[in-house]
Parts: C-alpha cells; structure tokens; sequence
C-alpha cells in the first residue's frame, strides 16, 4: 500500500497552474524594455502609485461594475495588497485612543486580527454574526447602540477629560470613532454575499456611528452562477459605490466605505499589488501615509508589469478564460463531493450564496454532524490521513467573550490550491475520519 501524500484544503490560495505566468513574463519584458516604463518603474513613484495603472484600474472596475459614473482615477491608491493596504488604512485613519471599537463579520477571515492587534486594538475587536445574508446588520446597529449608551453612562460617572489622540492632525486625515470589516462577496470562510439591501444598511449605520466600513473586495471578480455559468459581474455594486450615491451620496470628503483590492488572487499572492477605492479625498489621505512618503509608492515597479496585463487586456481574458471557468470547476467538484461522501454522514452546508444566485470566491463553509468538533477532526485529519483542514475555531473573533459554539462544529475546505482530484480525494479522506469519529461516539 502506497503512503498517503499531503493534501490542503487550508491553504487559501491558487494553484500555480491557474497563474498567467507567461503573460506576466512578457509584460515584465516589455516593461523593462521601455525606458518611459522602466525609468518610472524603478523609481520611487508619486505618492498615490503609478498613475497609468491607476487610470486602467479604474476602467476596468467600471466596466466590471458597471458603475453609473464615469472612471476616476483620483479616487484609487495602489497598494502592496489587501493585507498590507489594510496595516496602512489603520495607520492613517484610526487613533488607539479615539477609535473605540473593531467591529467584524464572524466567522471572519482569521489573518486580519493580527493586524488589527498591531494598530492597537487588542481586546476590542467585536464579532457581529452572519445570517444567509452577510453581517447582520441589525445585530450590527443594536450592538453598536448598546455601546454608545454604556459609554455615556461611563462619561456621566467620571468626570475625567476625554483620551487626547496619539497621532496629530493632518488635513488629509480623519480619525474615525468606530471601524466595521467585512468581505462583502463570497465572505471568507462562510462564503456569502450581502444583497443590495444589506449594503445600504450598513452604509446608514457607519454614517449614523461615524465608522469606517473596510471591505476586503478581493474575491468578486472569481465568481458563476449557481446554475453552472460564468458570472460577467457579481450582480450587485460594491458597498464604496452604494455610499458614493446613497442618499446624496457621503456625508463628509471622506466618506464611509474604502473598498479594499488585489491581484493576489489573480496574478499570485507574490505579486504584492492591490488598490484601495474610497472618495477623492480619503484615496490621497493614504497616499500620505509615512512609509509612502519615505520608501515610495509601494511595488511601484510590480505596477508596471501589472500595468502591462491590463493595458493588453491579457488578464481580463486569462480571469475570464482561465480563473473563472477553473474556479467554477472546481467549486462544483468540491460540492458534488460533499453531496456524495459527507452529506449522508450528516454534514451540511450552504452551496454558494443561495438568495443571490452567484457563487465564488475559494473556500465553501461546512457543518460537522451531530457534536463533532472541529479540532478533533482537524487532529485526526492530520495525524491519520495527512489532510490538512480549515478548522472552525480559528474564525473566532479573539477578545470577544460572546457565544459562538456553532464554529466549533464548522470546516472551512478551500478549493482553489490542490488539482481537482485531490480535491476530491481529500473529501474522501475527510468523510473517512468523520465515519470513524462518529463510530466511536456511537
């Protein structure tokens, strides 16, 4: 009998094979062959990145989005990522001491909450629950509420001044009192998507509280339809576009929603190179940030390459020939998978996003039977079979003392990394270990 090889279904990234490395190649050829390309490119950049990247980027998006309002560049920071954007949108926009509370969708994406502990705000990250459509937004507002009177009631009992701010004034900064997070499409791991309704709702409610909505965008462009088609479009308008129009559209330059972007997902997570889109004003405030100012616009020269791709429109075609109908692919695979090997184990799940008809993203979200845990899963998976698992623990929102026991019986299993075969046979492996779990408790 032959050993077992590793198999990840943890690993939230995609498969060398599904990189447009080729296309990328020549894009760096050309790019480094041209002086007017390559001078800028190695370079320390303008503050706010390359700005035919940022020109194309905004194209793009539009026509992705189908947004009413024409292109704006000025409204877009190239970033070094998502992660790296959202270490900087903390730098700039949030004091330790003026803003009071990290309020975050749970299950939540588990990487983030460091970041959030390294701007300051250990033991005040809160997690607002999912239902089947997004972060609810009344539990959101009704928790939020509850806060503002416990601190009044706080203020009325002690008559100390108010915490001065750690950083200075800046024209180009505001502090905001409160930061909402999320992942509107194809949530990770839960992999929902917020109707428009929802959208609107929480814009209302981070005007009413003065929060900053972040929106990690990074999946929407990886996304089909339920019925087996490729998605053109996620269907819905990002949540910085809903608070560009709603209701006369932001209540100050700044607004309320900073779409956060990469191209991890599309080109490789080696690729460092995101975008961040929120009104004029809010788009220079990052610019502004000091490792900008210092060491330049960040993979000032990556955006070149970059640049390249998307100019030639040699991405677009590989996410809409490669990405997608392998996403697509592979997404099914997993689920035929479950329906078959887990689901009469008593596994269940939720196949993509049912009220909106769209699915995407990488990883599908499911429920261990009866009162298996996840952990003991997870342990045995790995000792056993060598397969590696998203265990639902991890997702937990760290500090917050509320209930959340349902994650302890939850899987994340991403799809996107392993060959469509061991995708398949890492189920097979994972309803083996649950069989025998269950064998033992019976």
């Amino acid at each position: 009998m032959h050993p077992l090889t590793p198999i990840d279904l943890f690993q939230g990234r995609p498969a060398q094979t599904l990189l447009p490395t080729d296309h990328l190649k020549n894009a760096a050829v050309k790019a480094l062959s041209d002086k007017s390309i390559f001078g800028p490119g190695l370079g320390y950049g303008p503050d706010e990145g390359y700005a035919p990247l940022r020109q194309n980027i905004a194209s793009w998006l539009s026509e992705f989005y189908q947004t009413p309002q024409p292109p704006n560049a000025d409204r877009i920071c190239i970033t070094g990522g998502a992660s790296q954007n959202l270490a900087t949108i903390l730098q700039v926009f949030t004091d330790p001491l003026q803003t009071k509370m990290i309020w975050m969708v749970e299950p939540c994406y588990h990487l983030v909450f460091r970041t959030f502990e390294d701007a300051g705000f250990s033991g005040r990250m809160r997690g607002i629950p999912e239902d089947e459509q997004g972060m609810d937004s009344n539990a959101l507002e009704n928790a939020m509420e509850r806060f503002a009177q416990e601190e009044d009631a706080s203020d009325c009992c002690f008559s100390e001044a108010p915490a001065r701010a750690i950083k200075p004034l800046r024209p180009w900064r505001k502090i905001y009192k409160h930061i909402i997070y999320c992942v509107p499409n194809f949530s990770n791991p839960s992999g929902t998507t917020m109707p428009v309704s929802r959208r609107g709702s929480l814009v209302r409610i981070a005007r009413k509280f003065d929060a900053l909505i972040i929106c990690d965008d990074v999946y929407d462009l990886v996304s089909w339809n339920l019925d087996g088609t490729n998605s053109s479009s996620t269907s819905f308008p990002r949540l910085v576009d809903i608070d560009h129009t709603l209701d006369g559209g932001p209540l100050d330059n700044f607004g309320n929603v900073v779409s956060n972007g990469t191209f991890s997902k599309l080109i490789g997570p080696g690729c460092r190179v995101g975008w961040a889109e929120g009104t004029e004003k809010f788009a220079y405030g990052l610019s502004q940030v000091g490792q900008t100012i210092s060491g330049g616009a960040p993979s000032q020269l990556m955006s070149t390459f970059v640049n390249e791709l998307l100019e030639s429109k040699l991405l677009q075609e590989h996410i809409a020939d490669i990405v997608v109908p392998q996403g697509r692919q592979r997404y099914f695979n997993l689920v035929s998978a479950i329906e078959k090997f887990l689901a009469p184990l008593g596994v269940t799940f939720s196949p993509g996003s049912a009220c909106t008809g769209i699915s995407g993203g990488y990883c599908v979200w499911i429920r261990l039977p009866g009162s298996l845990r996840a952990v003991d899963v997870c342990r045995k998976a790995a000792e056993e079979q060598k397969l590696t698992l998203g265990c639902g623990d991890v997702f937990e929102v760290p500090g917050d003392n509320c209930s959340k026991k349902d994650l302890h019986h939850r899987l994340r299993l991403c799809f996107m990394w392993e060959d469509e075969e061991r995708v398949v046979e890492g189920v097979e492996r994972l309803a083996f270990v649950i069989s025998e779990l269950l064998s033992i408790r019976s």
